[in-house]
């Protein structure tokens, strides 16, 4: 039967979908403006860019213009020194002198004065110095000095380009790099607390059930590209971390990040049946485990530093990518809609990470940054993707929710007694089988029957009949049940296996369920319940259980008859 689409539940569900999205559209530009109110007044500047003379090795260049000036790519070894005259008019006070390096060691002079310097021990020691701002103190004396910036080169291939040089007043040198990164500090900061808050919560969920596993590895992806996100912006520097802390922290995070996509993509690899691709991905995940493994004994031992491995682990991305593109492609003719979400991720996130990676590498080796202009968009094609992961996750889970609950309720009835809801015949029988074949013999077996249900089913016809049986099977669930299995074994028949053979324990349960038999025909008024019993132990003779069954049947049907003579009407 086709499910009507148009529903009441399904309508209400697309309707807070578009109300979500419209107040995403219609408050972020808000947030956005607020954040960025006052931006013009809090980034004025001086700027540094012009009237340089700049020696990279031996080679000079001569009243140079940083914007416009580009070199060939340098490498480990490499000297670059920067001077100009500071003029005379210029009236600062309490005043930031704010670079951007990558992966050099710093000295900045005024007037051969050295003021700041950073990374030397590091180079000493064949260690990573790190990319990122810094902000150094300028001082108060400074008109008509000569300021001096040298940098020594720590990894090859770093940059064909000198970034600007700016003095910021000192309150606002923060806020300015904080409002400029605003969407990666916002997207990445969120993708790292979700991906760490879901992390925990699934790691504890997945000792109860592998169906978590999925989750798992989102969370993880998340994590990995929250902290990328934000190390790679270095909008941590006002944490105070180091900028080799963060540089060790943003290649880490990046390098992890497909290894929780890989182990994603396995169900839906092993889902496509076909073994090519089941060969493909143990060794492509194999060839990226060793490649992370090795990358890291590398950097640990100041071997191959981390940031020297991009270009490799670039290529592995990649391939990853692709791979998950082609799998899920293939997936796609399914008809699964989680697989055209997690397709649709795919082409989010390849799209906007091959943004932020076509502008960083046009501006690393082309000295061009004009594309990247907007910030940040790899993290919101992350957000995006994760977005989509989360949904094809909820989708995912949910069927399988559905069919545990259809498997479950199809064992339930296969071993439920529909009229009474205690176990049935099969139950019972399965259970006792599995006493005899573990060989216990501490248990006793009871036997039970209605009195009077063919006359009670004659006379006041099924309906009355069946109270009689419910009644019946209420009573002795109340009495045996917390004890061992009660069981309906057809028509005006019952069974409890208790797993004790206490002869004080089984006497307080006779003496239960006849009281338990008084208040239910107190209850219901002309109920005129009446219940034969018989019972025998597992370790009276050492039988069989079947043999025990057949005595505890024997002696109720000795009990119904002495009831029988009793009352003289019991059938």
């Amino acid at each position: 039967m086709r499910k009507n689409v148009f529903s009441f539940k399904n309508l209400l569900k697309a309707a807070w979908v578009i109300y979500a999205m419209a107040s995403i559209i219609v408050w972020v530009p808000q947030i956005d403006r607020l954040l960025t109110k006052d931006y013009d007044v809090i980034s004025e500047h001086i700027s540094l860019d012009d009237g340089w003379e700049v020696a990279i090795n031996d080679k000079k260049f001569h009243n140079v213009s940083l914007d416009a000036f580009h070199f060939p790519a340098v490498n480990t070894g490499d000297r670059i020194v920067m001077e100009r005259t500071l003029p005379e008019d210029w009236e600062l006070t309490e005043a930031v002198l704010r670079l951007y390096i990558r992966h050099s060691a710093l000295e900045v002079y005024v007037d051969e004065g050295l003021i700041y310097e950073y990374g030397f021990d590091r180079i000493h020691e064949h260690k990573t110095v790190g990319s990122g701002y810094q902000l150094i103190n300028f001082p108060q004396e400074y008109k008509g000095k000569t300021l001096k910036i040298q940098m020594y080169l720590a990894e090859d291939k770093v940059f064909t380009k000198l970034d600007s040089v700016q003095i910021y007043p000192w309150e606002n040198a923060y806020r300015v790099i904080m409002t400029e990164n605003r969407l990666p500090l916002f997207f990445g900061g969120f993708l790292f607390i979700f991906g760490l808050s879901v992390c925990i919560m699934t790691i504890f969920a997945i000792v109860f059930s592998r169906k978590y596993v999925r989750l798992l590895c989102i969370s993880v992806f998340s994590l990995c590209m929250g902290l990328w996100t934000v190390c790679y912006y270095r909008v941590l520097i006002v944490f105070a971390i180091p900028l080799y802390s963060m540089s060790l922290m943003e290649h880490i995070a990046f390098y992890m990040a497909p290894f929780p996509l890989l182990l994603y993509l396995r169900d839906d690899v092993i889902s496509l049946g076909k073994k090519v691709f089941r060969i493909l991905y143990r060794i492509l995940l194999i060839t990226y485990i060793l490649a992370f493994g090795t990358a890291m004994a590398l950097h640990t031992f100041d071997i191959v530093h981390l940031a020297a491995m991009l270009p490799y682990i670039v290529v592995l991305l990649v391939l990853c990518l692709l791979f998950s593109f082609v799998v899920e492609v293939l997936n796609f003719r399914g008809s699964k809609t989680q697989n055209r979400l997690y397709l649709l991720g795919v082409v989010l996130i390849v799209f906007c990470i091959g943004y932020d990676l076509t502008g960083y590498v046009w501006e690393r080796y082309l000295g061009d940054s004009s594309l990247m202009a907007v910030k940040g968009v790899s993290s919101i094609g992350v957000l995006g993707f994760i977005i989509l992961l989360f949904i094809s996750f909820y989708i995912e889970i949910t069927r399988k929710m559905m069919q545990d609950l259809e498997r479950n309720s199809l064992i339930k009835s296969a071993y439920t007694d529909e009229l009474t809801q205690l176990h049935n015949r099969r139950y019972c029988m399965e259970h006792m089988r599995e006493l005899q074949e573990k060989k216990i013999t501490d248990y006793a077996v009871f036997c039970f029957d209605v009195n009077n249900l063919k006359m009670v089913n004659d006379t006041y016809g099924h309906g009355k009949g069946d109270i009689l049986i419910k009644s019946a099977g209420e009573v002795l669930a109340e009495t045996f049940e917390d004890y061992g299995v009660v069981a309906r074994m057809g028509g005006d028949e019952f069974i409890s296996v208790i797993h004790t053979s206490d002869q004080e324990i089984i006497r307080e349960l006779m003496e239960r369920f006849q009281e338990n038999v008084r208040r239910k025909n107190q209850q219901i008024t002309d109920l005129d319940l009446s219940i034969a019993c018989g019972f025998a132990l597992g370790n009276e003779t050492g039988q069989e259980i079947e043999k025990v069954y057949q005595r505890a049947d024997n002696r109720m049907y000795e009990n119904k008859k002495e009831m029988k003579m009793a009352a003289g009407n019991v059938r």
